[in-house]
Order: C-alpha cells, then sequence, then structure tokens
C-alpha cells in the first residue's frame, strides 16, 4: 500500500526490490492511486500493478450504494488470497483499503511514524521507527522490522526498479536534442507553492550554467505548469534553455543521462535521484534529511539563518523566506555537485560569490 504522491512512491522502489529478492517466488501487488499508477507500469518486479480511485472508492462506501466503480475496485482487490499487506502511506485511507484486501495481517509503522495515528487500530501489527529517519530507510526498516529481511543502509545499494521501453527513450531522445548530451535539468515546479523557487531566478540560473558549464538547460514541466516553465524561458537570455513535458518514465530516461539536475521537494526530483543523477536540491518548507536525497555526494541548498524552518511544512506563508535563495548560491552548489561527479575541479569564466 503505497498510494501516491509520486515521491512517496519512488521512496518505496527499494522496499519492493527488497522484498522481490528476499522473496523471488511470491505474488506481490501493489495498490496505487490511478493518478500515479505510471511510474509503476510494468514494473518487473511487480505481478499485479491495482489502480484504485479513492474518492469514487470512499463516495460509494460511504452512500451505502452499490456503485460499479467501488464495486469493480473491490473486485480487484479481493482476487488475490493475500498473506500480508504493509501499509507504506500511514493514512486512515490507506490501511482501510488493506483491511478491504481481505489481507490476514497488515503491517505498519508504530503510532509516532503514522502520519494518521487513528490508523493504529486498523493495523495487526507495528514496527517503531526512530525519529529523524530519512523516509527510504523509514520504508525498509517496515519490511525489516516484519519479515526480517536484511536491509542495507548504504544509499548505493538500494534499487528502484523502473520500466523504460523505446517510446520513453525516445521522449528522452527528442529533448535533448541540440544539447550534445551536455544538459542540465531544471525543474521549477512543486506541489505546493512554498517549495517554488522564483521563476526567474530559474532563467538566469540557466544562463549562468551555460556561460560557466558549457551546460544546455532542460526546463521540465508537468500538468499546469507552462507557464511557469514560459516564466523561466523569458528570463533567460542565452538562448541555450528550453521547456519539455514528458511522461514520468520518459523523464527517468532523459534524467539518467543528465549531467545535473537542479529542483525542489517534488515528484521529478525523486525521480532524478531514482535514475542516480547528480543532484543539486533546494529545500525550504520540508526537510532533505528526510525527502532529499540519500546520496552523500548530493547537494542540498537551504536557508539556515533563519528560525522558522522548524517541522515547518506550510503549504502558504506571509514569511515564505525559506526559499529567497541567491542565483550565485545555486551556481556554487551546481559546480560542486559536477566537480564531485567528475573527480576534478572545473575552472569557471566568472567568479561564484561564496554561501552566506
Amino acid at each position: 500500500m503505497k498510494l501516491g504522491s509520486i515521491g512517496d512512491i519512488v521512496h518505496t522502489l527499494p522496499s519492493l526490490a527488497a522484498l522481490r529478492h528476499a522473496f523471488p517466488h511470491s505474488e506481490i501487488s501493489w495498490v496505487v492511486e490511478r493518478s500515479s499508477a505510471e511510474i509503476l507500469r510494468d514494473n518487473p518486479f511487480l505481478d499485479r500493478l491495482i489502480e484504485v480511485d479513492t474518492k469514487a472508492l470512499r463516495r460509494g462506501l460511504m452512500s451505502g450504494e452499490t456503485l460499479r466503480a467501488p464495486r469493480q475496485q473491490l473486485r480487484r482487490l479481493r482476487a488475490s488470497a493475500f498473506d500480508l499487506a504493509f501499509d507504506f502511506q500511514g493514512l486512515l485511507k490507506s490501511a482501510s483499503i488493506a483491511r478491504l484486501s481481505g489481507a490476514r495481517r497488515i503491517f505498519g509503522f508504530s503510532t509516532e511514524g503514522l502520519r494518521e495515528p487513528a490508523s493504529r487500530f486498523l493495523l495487526s501489527k507495528t514496527v517503531f521507527i526512530p525519529k529523524h529517519t530519512h523516509i527510504i530507510h523509514k520504508n525498509l526498516g517496515l519490511v525489516n522490522g516484519v519479515l526480517g529481511i536484511p536491509t542495507s543502509q548504504q544509499s548505493n545499494d538500494f534499487e528502484f526498479p523502473i520500466q523504460v521501453d523505446s517510446s520513453h527513450e525516445s521522449e528522452a531522445e527528442k529533448a535533448l536534442d541540440g544539447t550534445r548530451g551536455r544538459y542540465a535539468i531544471l525543474n521549477p515546479g512543486g506541489g505546493w507553492p512554498t517549495k517554488l523557487w522564483n521563476a526567474e531566478r530559474f532563467g538566469e540560473l540557466a544562463d549562468q550554467l551555460w556561460v560557466n558549464h558549457g551546460l544546455h538547460s532542460i526546463v521540465t514541466h508537468g500538468p499546469g505548469e507552462f507557464e511557469l516553465a514560459e516564466r523561466v524561458l523569458r528570463s533567460s537570455h542565452s538562448g541555450k534553455a528550453r521547456a519539455v513535458s514528458l511522461s514520468l518514465r520518459g523523464f527517468y530516461a532523459l534524467a539518467k543521462r543528465a549531467q545535473v539536475y537542479i529542483g525542489g521537494d517534488t515528484g521529478p526530483t525523486h525521480i532524478a535521484v531514482a535514475a542516480d543523477t547528480p543532484i543539486v536540491g533546494l529545500f525550504g518548507p520540508t526537510e532533505w534529511w528526510r525527502n532529499g536525497s540519500p546520496r552523500k555526494d548530493d547537494v542540498c541548498v537551504e536557508r539556515t539563518d533563519i528560525d522558522c524552518r522548524v517541522d515547518c511544512h506550510r503549504r502558504a506563508c506571509a514569511n515564505w523566506i525559506c526559499m529567497d535563495i541567491e542565483v550565485q548560491r545555486l551556481l556554487q552548489a551546481v559546480t560542486e555537485r559536477l566537480e564531485r561527479a567528475t573527480g576534478t575541479p572545473r575552472e569557471v569564466e566568472h567568479e561564484v560569490l561564496p554561501v552566506t
């Protein structure tokens, strides 16, 4: 059970890999919201992908009506006699769906680790995970705590099974055409307004990436983010930036070839981590130690000089200074990450201002 969002799903993929390797002949199904299912389609580690629409299911169950859509979803959930269900989501709706699946035992996190503590009463057994644990380690801890499967704590051992085919590779090829294979991915979008870095600064960063590192900038955007990407392009004057919109797996194929990725706490960032792309993260209201890249070479740029970021998670803010970060600071972080990727310092044409 991991219904969404995209980042949540990506963070659970190493747990899927651990389960599959430990039990190669078991039947494994994944219940996911239909809107987030693309990243899991054709996954070689899954026997079945059960796509649900929790809003329609909830409406049907609460009304007491035998509606067609909820009835079909329940049939899909109960198509197998499940022995175990893992609730990686920690919500009432995810634990309830686990119950509806008919699984004999349902496992999840202890009360302290649940997003909705009331869901604890729907679980058969819980596993305690210490606070301040990265979400990937937290999910692996659930697998280990329930089944005793040894799980590595080394980020290089994490496996992110995502299946791409020729159509996704073609998407990536089209997007990177003209870059000669030297490009950065800039992703200005995000689910919360408070996670967004200034679009005009992204445009200025694109110019700096070309001048200092000879990198084209591919500005990626999802549904509803076209105007945001256009603002980035209008602020870039080098002519070396372009905007593209790809499927999630097309984006994964593109990220695997990028020199560096720059973005906030959003789904594409986590997909880029799964693709082993060098990452520069921009984090404001959420924590890098929990949601960011688990790799030590990746770089987080954040405001550590303010006192209002502890467990913030605000989707709206009157202050909103945590994402007020200068372009030169981002450029310095990108330079550092590129040096780590190549193992050699790279000379730049212009002075980079020190981090303050």
